[in-house]
């Protein structure tokens, strides 16, 4: 478990208000918390988590606070010492997000930070995964990952970036990242990172599950918040066929449909209809996260794995691909691909990817599928043994390891 992950997001939110408050009328209040903040990105990895950490924050904004003024003026410190340890006033509004950990969300989702380093610094410090974990969400190395965050952290630094909590107009700058973070988090409980980890982590799915919700009641007409909520509880319908009682990873196609949550699927693809709705009226434009909703849809709504509409699937990764066109949202396409032209189809797309996705396990089990599917046994076999080598899911690699011997056999 991470350092941050073992400290209660709660109370960081709540460290991150009360110094809002308590500095607002100095104007230091902003910018201490995020000095205090990024102070603590820094040295708790490194020295441990302090005993009370809320109290670490707040003391070490107070004495950056302290330093600053003295240097300004002796009497305008001396008053501003005297405000930070006095603090009798009423509490101030928490501002537009009410919720303790979906505020911290939007506070640490900055704009003034590229897109890439704010959702990589809130996975560590307020989703709680390691560099590690991340580091496999981004398909990115970890040093990667690790030169991301320290950037954040030096703009944040140098640039004076303030840590206040939102407003109503900050809220769609930050969405994005929001959005992101929280699908992020939701795809490590999905499938975790780890051999020594469950499979499968409810915690972190029902977590993402619950802000998504706040986030729709906080903005109902946003298409990809509805879109989000949507592929997550379409998801999370899933989750009690997905994992054998011996350990192993069960493919879709595989699975105990009876065991699916029909509840979870028929708000979900209440959901995606009603973005249906809303796009066929030329109201919006589907977003990632919708389409990739509507692909669940078509998944959920299938009585039977024989009875998918591949044809339909492949058109929806067609319209994601004008809008995410990374490679994994090819990978897939390439799998549905196959589905519908067949595996030798599907494979020559998957080969076009080896360059961007060679150490991702998924590509090679995708490739092992169907070049057992084309009778090419010793390539098959050559590919599960990559797949197994890059699997960090027990389960994943169980079911790989299956699937092989079953090639063999």
């Amino acid at each position: 478990m991470s350092v941050v992950a073992r400290v209660h997001r709660e109370e960081w939110a709540r460290v991150v208000a009360s110094l809002t408050r308590r500095f607002g009328d100095l104007g230091l209040a902003e910018e201490m918390a995020g000095e205090a903040f990024a102070i603590a990105v820094e040295r708790w990895p490194r020295d441990g988590v302090p005993p009370n950490p809320g109290a670490w924050i707040t003391t070490t904004a107070n004495r950056k606070a302290i330093d600053r003024l003295r240097r300004e003026a002796v009497g305008g410190a001396k008053q501003a010492e005297a405000l930070m340890i006095r603090d009798d006033g009423p509490p101030e509004p928490v501002g537009a997000v009410e919720d303790d950990r979906l505020r911290l969300l939007f506070v640490c989702c900055h704009p003034a930070l590229a897109v890439e380093a704010r959702v990589a610094l809130t996975l560590r410090m307020v989703g709680g995964l390691t560099v590690f974990e991340i580091a496999r969400a981004f398909l990115v190395p970890e040093a990667t990952v690790g030169q991301r965050i320290t950037r954040a952290k030096n703009k944040i630094r140098s640039a004076g970036i303030p840590f206040r909590v939102p407003l109503d107009g900050d809220l769609p700058e930050r969405l994005t990242g929001v959005l992101a973070v929280l699908y992020l988090v939701f795809n490590e409980g999905y499938l975790a990172t780890g051999e020594e980890t469950e499979p499968i982590r409810r915690d972190l799915m029902a977590e993402a599950i619950r802000e998504v919700r706040l986030l729709k009641s906080l903005l109902p007409h946003d298409g990809e918040v509805a879109g989000l909520l949507a592929l997550m509880l379409l998801t999370e319908a899933r989750t009690p066929a997905r994992v054998s009682e011996t350990g192993e990873l069960v493919r879709l196609d595989e699975q105990d449909r009876n065991a699916w949550d029909r509840a979870l699927i028929s708000e979900g693809v209440a959901l995606v209809r009603e973005r249906l709705t809303a796009v066929a009226r030329g109201d919006a434009r589907p977003g990632r996260y919708q389409i990739l909703a509507a692909i669940n849809a078509v998944h959920a709504t299938a009585p039977d794995a024989s009875e998918t509409d591949w044809s339909q699937i492949v058109t929806l990764y067609d319209q994601l691909s004008v809008v995410d066109g990374s490679p994994m949202v090819a990978l897939n396409r390439a799998i549905a691909v196959a589905e519908v032209e067949g595996p030798a189809a599907g494979l020559t797309l998957i080969d076009g990817l080896a360059g961007a996705l060679d150490g991702y396990h998924a590509f090679h089990a995708a490739r092992a599928d169907l070049l057992r599917r084309l009778g090419r046994t010793a390539e098959a076999h050559a590919a599960y043994d990559r797949a197994i080598e890059l699997a960090g899911n027990s389960a994943e690699k169980a079911h790989l390891v299956r699937r092989r011997a079953v090639l063999t056999g």
